[in-house]
């Protein structure tokens, strides 16, 4: 753990986290843990490292949300996914996810008769991320 930060049980699951959580197997973890951190402000919750330093098992929290990652082995091929996450500003944090050095895939938009302002960026590893905030 990076930070100090200790899962209390309650009883079936730590405290804290949802039911669902997302699970990505990437190449490598310190990239998109970087980027996950500079764009969406994840707070590293644990880490549990391979003999041979690789990264087995982390944990980032990002608002309400677990993310956890784990590196390729060969029994573990990457996988691709599509993550959808409400922000509070989806304009910024769309800025906050390029500089980071995600890929653009959609700008920040609108469709008529949707109330959510909506963009995506891909991470390092391929993943997107679908950036919304709802607009009144």
């Amino acid at each position: 753990m990076s930070n100090g930060w200790k899962p209390m049980s309650n009883g079936w699951k730590p405290n804290g986290y949802s039911s669902v959580s997302p699970y990505l197997v990437v190449p490598d973890a310190k990239p998109v843990l970087n980027f996950l951190q500079e764009a969406f402000g994840a707070n590293e919750l644990r880490r549990y490292l391979r003999p041979d330093g690789s990264v087995m098992h982390v944990e980032v929290q990002i608002e309400d949300t677990v993310v956890m990652l784990g590196e390729t082995t060969e029994k573990w091929e990457a996988t691709v996914a599509q993550l959808h996450i409400y922000v509070e500003d989806v304009r910024g944090t769309y800025q906050h996810a390029v500089h980071a050095g995600g890929v653009s895939v959609m700008e920040p938009a609108r469709k008529a008769g949707d109330p959510d302002r909506r963009a995506g960026v891909k991470d390092p590893a391929g993943n997107t991320w679908w950036i919304a905030t709802q607009e009144s």
